[in-house]
């Protein structure tokens, strides 16, 4: 009945002129509060509307009902900064990084590949992930969308922290070649992983490892071991501080077969989340699913080989 249009919305999806050096420094920051801005406002906008319907659609009401239920069979911590949750999410998420290369030149991603995120069914998550822009600061290299990816959880295992606090679940995620002007790949790539966390009170432990199989050309592309390692910390229970997650992520790529064969690249990342902030609550004062976090954080390099260094990570969500 509600048609959003959210790629009017969209800061890139206008012609814009390429951003000189010069100026560089402060208007991906002004276009990054910008889409941060919009993504917030198409969602708010949205999720709304559609709970104004839950009333009169039982389909509506029964799906969130359902959303609810599985979460609530899951440890409640909050997604880390880099790292995908093992837990299933259902939210608008938009991420932006800003890369040095070893020559010093920036690079801004906008969206960073994600998008968003729903729970069809009890065990299962679908990640519908937008392109993310790449801008350049290297007069020599053309700005242009990356490409396309999306991804899939499964989720075998899961007890919230009243029964064990814990969780195991599969994903498969997948890239297609349409970047342009050089910011994407080759050929098109699939990457199965397999998740694991465990809570001890208010600390969350997670780990992830996968393995990138290239479609075609897998000779000159390798294959890329993808190891990821996330200590989360919630400050407290209760109060203001129960929003706020520091965290220490170990980011780490083992490369095998192609250019950089058998180098290895890691990055520590500490960084801090806000969230799960409601904004809806019920009569009884109980908080409704729509609600906001965010957070930001540094990826610095702790390996000898590294192809950028002293990443900035920012994150924007709106679970619903």
């Amino acid at each position: 009945m509600y048609r959003i249009e959210l790629m009017r919305f969209l800061p890139f999806a206008s012609s814009a002129k390429p951003v000189s050096a010069s100026r560089f420094s402060t208007r991906p920051l002004k276009s990054c509060a910008g889409f941060v801005l919009t993504v917030l406002i198409a969602g708010l906008w949205a999720i709304p509307l559609a709970a104004q319907q839950a009333a009169n659609d039982s389909f509506i009401s029964r799906y969130q009902a359902r959303v609810s239920a599985t979460q609530a069979e899951q440890p409640h911590w909050v997604t880390p900064l880099v790292t995908v949750t093992p837990r299933l999410e259902q939210e608008f998420r938009a991420d932006f990084m800003r890369q040095t290369n070893v020559k010093l030149f920036n690079t801004w991603n906008y969206d960073n590949g994600k998008g968003l995120e729903l729970i069809p069914e009890k065990h299962i998550e679908l990640l519908f992930n937008l392109p993310p822009f790449l801008a350049h600061e290297n007069p020599k290299t053309k700005d242009g969308f990356g490409d396309i990816s999306f991804n899939s959880k499964y989720r075998f295992f899961a007890r919230n922290e009243e029964h064990g606090n814990a969780i195991i679940t599969a994903f498969f995620a997948g890239s297609i070649p349409t970047g342009k002007e050089g910011n994407g790949s080759c050929c098109a790539v699939v990457t199965p992983t397999l998740a694991m966390g465990k809570g001890f009170g208010l600390l969350a432990l997670t780990t992830t490892a996968g393995g990138s199989l290239p479609i075609s050309n897998s000779k000159g592309l390798g294959h890329t071991v993808a190891w990821n390692n996330v200590a989360q910390y919630r400050l407290a229970k209760t109060g203001p501080a129960r929003f706020f997650w520091p965290e220490v992520e170990l980011n780490s790529s083992f490369y095998l077969g192609g250019a950089n064969d058998g180098k290895v690249t890691t990055f520590g990342t500490p960084g801090v989340i806000i969230g799960r902030i409601p904004l809806t609550h019920d009569a009884s004062g109980k908080p409704g699913r729509l609600g906001v976090t965010f957070g930001a954080g540094e990826q610095i390099a702790l390996t000898h080989f590294h192809s950028n260094n002293h990443n900035l990570v920012f994150t924007a969500r709106l679970p619903f």
